[in-house]
């Protein structure tokens, strides 16, 4: 795979995709037209030569199970957390290959029928060779958010960065949802996002990142 082009600042990242930017417009679920848009975002970075790993969210999936949820024990409830996330990464493969992307998922759960299982080595190799590999499932266990997943696959990855893509266009120092008046951020610091407890990512995907240099 030719070195990436000057102008890209990084050779190999990580992009952590909400789920509900996959709903589109919808209230829960996938838009495959959004999903599609999204690939072809990817494949033009990729084109050039960037090593692109993702981490999709199952938000968009978990939001129409929630009150069903609402009462379950929290492994229980994480758990078909990390199987929406299986179900996006899916979508997402057939977006990429739709358009001549070579991609795998590897999932932190194993099901060998749909997905490769998660190897460390396996995947370096498959970004190395062009490939961009969905990273499934979060960590394999409870208790942790998508946040901390794709922080950790960013760091066993060695990727120069981790980029977040969302439904909100920056940093706030509130929800610009529910909160007229948050400002946005231009700049920040990892240890400026832990000390004003912005909500960007977990404290401990923060941590993770500001440990590994990413």
């Amino acid at each position: 795979m030719p070195d990436a082009p000057s102008e890209f600042r990084y050779k190999r990242v990580l992009l952590k995709v909400s789920g509900e930017v996959l709903m589109g417009d919808a209230a829960y679920g996938i838009d495959m037209k959004t999903v599609d848009e999204v690939a072809k975002a990817i494949a033009s970075v990729a084109s050039e030569g960037v090593e692109i790993c993702l981490v999709i969210g199952g938000g968009n999936i978990f939001r129409g199970l929630s009150k069903a949820a609402a009462d379950m024990d929290r492994a229980q409830a994480d758990y078909m957390g990390m199987l929406a996330t299986v179900m996006n990464a899916l979508a997402m493969q057939a977006a990429l290959e739709k358009i001549g992307v070579q991609t795998r998922v590897q999932s932190a759960l194993v099901m060998n029928a749909v997905a490769e299982p998660y190897v460390r080595r396996r995947a370096l190799r498959h970004l190395e060779k062009g490939r961009v590999v969905i990273f499934a499932a979060g960590v394999g266990a409870p208790f942790f958010t998508t946040d901390s997943g794709a922080a950790l696959r960013a760091a066993e990855m060695g990727c120069d960065a981790l980029l977040k893509g969302t439904s909100v266009d920056g940093v706030y120092s509130a929800d610009p949802k529910k909160d007229a008046s948050a400002t946005r951020y231009e700049t920040l610091t990892y240890q400026e996002v832990l000390a004003k407890d912005l909500k960007v990512m977990d404290a401990s995907a923060v941590a993770l990142m500001r440990d590994s240099d990413i």
